[in-house]
């Protein structure tokens, strides 16, 4: 038997990947955090398999679920919410998985912030001003973080910033973060992405706060900021498609 750890998306059931629903839709147990995955994405396990809500599971009983799945031969479906590889919890999981001898597969989803930004309708490498996502989060009542990796750390790069579990944070983030970025920084708050309740707040480091707490949002939030959300006006186009600039694919510089 195999367990798949499967990334369902940040929301929209139509973002599985064809492989991702092709598992679902086989496997006879299928654990999922229901919290962060709509049911929709586990309405296609197979009639009669065993679909069981983890968000209020320990990890011994997840694994539990998985040792008795393997005793009866049967594949797991272990659902996150979008790529497993982004604060997915996965690894605690595969060092049991490991102990005992049970193999896994891991397949990836569309990660938050690719659909942040798809719902913002705009890229987040922009030529010459922000070339770098930095993906990070807030510890909050999470696990700290480690030594190092900071946002005052993360902000003298000037890169984007796509922070996890801050939305409860904004003053402090802004408190740390308007010194390299300023006050008038460019930020999104994306709210639930890709499900019908979706929100999108736009504001800077100065203002970002008092918006999100009129719409009353504490939880479920990515924070995007950095000078590429800014209206993009005024930067070169990429070298990748520049006439005047041959490569590999294009070794011939185009005739105007």
């Amino acid at each position: 038997m195999t367990v798949y750890f499967i990334g369902a998306g940040p929301g929209d059931p139509e973002l599985l990947t064809l492989k991702a629903a092709r598992r679902i839709g086989a496997c006879p147990v299928c654990l999922y955090a229901g919290s962060l995955v709509p049911a929709e994405v586990v309405g296609i396990a197979p009639e009669g398999a065993r679909v069981l809500d983890t968000a209020t599971m320990t990890l011994d009983e997840t694994h539990a679920e998985i040792v008795a799945a393997t005793a009866r031969g049967q594949d797991v479906a272990r659902v996150h919410s979008g790529d497993p590889s982004l604060y997915g919890a996965i690894a605690e999981q595969i060092r049991r998985l490991k102990a005992d001898g049970i193999g896994y597969q891991i397949i990836p989803g569309v990660p938050a912030y690719a659909a942040a930004a798809a719902a913002l309708g705009q890229e987040l490498t922009i030529p010459e001003l922000a070339q770098s996502i930095v993906l990070t989060r807030m510890s909050m009542k999470s696990t700290s973080m480690p030594e190092g990796e900071t946002l005052e750390n993360f902000g003298r790069t000037g890169a984007t910033l796509a922070i996890h579990l801050g939305i409860r944070a904004l003053r402090d983030i802004e408190r740390r973060l308007a010194p390299f970025y300023g006050g008038d920084c460019p930020v999104a708050v994306v709210y639930r992405v890709g499900w019908p309740d979706q929100q999108i707040i736009r504001g800077t480091l100065g203002d970002i706060h008092p918006k999100v707490r009129a719409a009353k949002i504490t939880r479920t939030a990515l924070v995007l900021l950095g000078p590429a959300l800014a209206d993009q006006h005024g930067f070169p186009d990429s070298a990748l498609y520049d006439a005047a600039k041959p490569h590999v694919l294009r070794p011939r510089v185009a005739v105007r």
